[in-house]
């Protein structure tokens, strides 16, 4: 394991945001002459200072990336390892603690807790780990450490098929390493139960950041009739349905993901309310409305169609016409449930597509509510990067 002996020095002026509580160094950023990224290995420890020699922090190397360097210890000098991991845990911890009552969410959240390249979702007894670039997967068996010692959990399981390690190029195992972990795992929230698939699954095998939104669905999903698009497991949908929901459809094209949705229906006895359709979203959306469907309520929370900002306008544009899709099916009076995991993509971009396709739609909306990451996914307020999440309630009128 690298020792922390080396400094990055920025340029002249390129302080400002880290002296401001960002964690990122971008490689643009770095004063090249006196310190040469090429001297660099990926997870070096560096100390990061300023053009004047200020200290600004401890931070592991990530030397042929944009982002060159990742803080972990602000305005301070300290190693990586089990006493710091163990720190930031009991932290990260208290916080969810306060939150939740059931043992399920998202523990560790990047930056937000201070561990920037570090994901973890507990599911009770089991946690599942990501380790999302090749630096913070040098300090993989600190990290382990702490984790047993303070959670004692029954086992471990390591995902590391993540997009942004594929893109590194970096190996995609899936691996347990400690303990024993089932290929099913069950978890609790907002009193509904689920079984993630946790070896197979999306991302860590659930996606708990939708959480508070998804129990606000309860008040206006009583007795309606419901159509999740791009439900993946059942979250939103199945949820639905134990909140009295009088039928559910749950749409995804994933055949394994449907068979998780009727899984969770069973587990929570609305089965014979819970139906599933296999397709593409829009192309069976448009089926459905051939067809002479309707709902009182639709839920849209597709995956992230801007993966970066220059793919802005063309998003857009599929968040616009999936939401006139959905429109065309939601009865007058219904609700839409418009979501967004788009960095990229604000707040106030997915009003305006969602106003261009009610007007396409030939209706109106009224945003009767709106949702964000859950406290499990706390948002750091010098990096802006860490707010992501959106739920837009509207009315159509």
């Amino acid at each position: 394991m690298a020792a922390s002996t080396l400094d990055l020095i920025l340029r002249k002026g390129t302080d400002r945001r880290l002296r401001g509580g960002h964690l990122w160094v971008y490689s643009n950023e770095i004063d090249t002459k006196l310190t040469p990224l090429g001297q660099f290995k990926s997870g070096d420890l560096v100390s990061v200072r300023s053009a004047e020699g200020r200290a600004l922090g401890s931070a592991y190397m990530e030397p042929q990336s944009l982002i060159c360097a990742r803080v972990y210890a602000p305005g301070k000098q300290r190693p990586l390892d089990e006493s710091l991991f163990s720190e930031r845990l009991q932290c990260a911890l208290a916080i969810r603690e306060s939150a939740f009552t059931e043992r399920c969410y998202r523990l560790v959240y990047g930056d937000s807790d201070t561990l920037p390249g570090v994901v973890i979702d507990r599911f009770g007894d089991y946690l599942v780990v990501q380790l999302n670039n090749a630096g913070m997967e040098l300090y993989r068996e600190p990290l382990l450490a702490a984790l047993i010692s303070i959670l004692q959990p029954s086992g471990i399981l390591l995902r590391g098929d993540s997009r942004s390690r594929r893109e590194q190029g970096l190996s995609e195992d899936i691996e347990v390493v400690y303990g024993e972990v089932p290929e099913l795992l069950d978890l609790e929230e907002n009193g509904v139960r689920f079984r993630a698939p946790v070896y197979s699954g999306q991302k860590t095998g659930w996606f708990y950041d939708h959480r508070m939104s998804r129990a606000r669905l309860a008040p206006w999903v009583n007795g309606k009739s419901v159509l999740d698009v791009y439900s993946y497991i059942g979250g939103w949908g199945v949820q639905a349905a134990a909140f009295g929901a009088s039928r559910v459809c749950c749409l995804d094209s994933s055949a394994q993901a449907l068979e998780g949705v009727m899984i969770n229906a069973e587990l929570n006895n609305v089965q014979d309310r819970v139906t599933t359709r296999r397709g593409s979203a829009a192309e069976t959306m448009a089926d459905m409305h051939s067809e002479g469907q309707q709902f009182d309520a639709l839920i849209l929370d597709p995956p992230a169609f801007i993966q970066r900002k220059k793919d802005l306008k063309k998003g857009f544009a599929a968040y616009r016409r999936i939401n006139e899709g959905g429109l065309r099916l939601l009865a007058p009076g219904g609700l839409l449930v418009a979501g967004s995991c788009s960095m990229h993509l604000s707040r106030a971009d997915l009003m305006s597509a969602m106003q261009q396709a009610a007007v396409r739609a030939d209706c109106q909306l009224r945003i009767v509510e709106q949702g964000a990451q859950g406290p499990d996914h706390p948002i750091h307020p010098a990096i802006p990067e860490t707010e992501y999440l959106k739920a837009i309630f509207a009315r159509k009128i």
